[in-house]
């Protein structure tokens, strides 16, 4: 059986449009290190209209297109180190990006998109917000942006630190990490699965949790993972991948991302009940010893 795409990793992933991770620059008035491959196009992203100086020396080995807030470099021959200057065309804010191209090896995988970020922008957008909120918009009074459900933005982040590579995830402003116990007892979560389940992490933004759990498939058979069937308090949950391939195979793990309100995961699974023995509920046969009085009565 073939697994199927899981839509959990192909949306907490897919940073700015592309299929690809993306590696996060932040520009901090340093210049920034961009390698490139002969013959590879990198594409980086500025999010703002910019003006582009490249140096008259590589000017006829490195091809530069510019459209609608991303720069895409092309060398056609190795380019030994040299700086471009990036104009924004409204403010006249210069971002200088260090190139350097080297000849393509064997078997080396294709070039990773860069995003560029201002780190004074989570900084500018709370000085935003504050005064919009002098102004008597209580919406605006926190500087995280609330578009996007809270629930969402943790399952994500979430999801980008457990499978994505630590250097393309982008600091959210309000999450914070939370002590999760790893032995924490969880064969309450799903009582009806042949599965292992095993705390990993947890993240808090506000008055939501969410915690990161792996499963593992027991069984020596694929096995369907529908939310329905988790036992506990959870505002969401969410599986990174639909199914689990049989114990022993590639597929048999996944992970199930728990958002719970107010407190964290111990606190949301439902307590574990004692099995029940028949024997204590049978009735009491006659001629029983409480029949005897102590068994004096002759």
């Amino acid at each position: 059986m073939k697994r199927r795409m899981p839509a959990i990793a192909v949306f907490a992933l897919a940073l700015g449009g592309s299929a690809h991770a993306t590696e996060i620059l932040r520009w901090e008035r340093l210049p920034l290190a961009v390698p490139l491959v002969v013959g590879q196009e990198r594409i980086v992203f500025v999010d703002r209209n910019v003006r582009i100086g490249v140096p008259s020396a590589v000017g006829a080995r490195l091809r530069v297109q510019s459209a609608a807030g991303a720069i895409y470099l092309l060398a056609s021959e190795p380019i030994e180190p040299a700086r471009l200057q990036l104009q924004d065309a409204d403010t006249g804010a210069v971002i200088l990006l260090d190139i350097a191209a080297e000849a393509a090896q064997e078997g080396q995988p294709p070039l990773e998109p860069v995003r560029i970020v201002n780190s004074t922008s989570a900084g500018t957008r709370q000085h935003v917000d504050e005064q919009e909120a002098d102004d008597g918009d209580a919406s605006a009074a926190s500087p995280i942006n609330r578009q996007t459900p809270v629930p969402v933005v943790l399952t994500r982040y979430a999801a980008q630190h457990l499978y994505a590579p630590l250097r393309t995830v982008e600091p959210v402003p309000g999450i914070t990490r939370v002590n999760l116990r790893r032995e924490l007892v969880l064969d309450t979560l799903l009582p009806t699965l042949p599965v292992q389940a095993q705390a990993l992490a947890a993240w808090r933004m506000d008055d939501l949790w969410v915690s990161a759990v792996r499963l593992r498939n027991t069984a020596a058979r694929w096995l369907d993972l529908d939310p329905r069937a988790l036992q506990g308090a959870f505002a969401t949950a969410t599986f990174q991948h639909p199914t689990l391939g049989p114990a022993g195979t590639p597929e048999d793990t996944t992970v199930v991302y728990l958002v719970t309100r107010g407190h964290g995961l111990a606190q949301a699974l439902l307590p574990a009940v004692a099995p029940i023995d028949a024997a204590l509920n049978l009735p009491v046969p006659p001629h029983s010893s409480l029949e005897d009085g102590g068994g004096n009565a002759q």
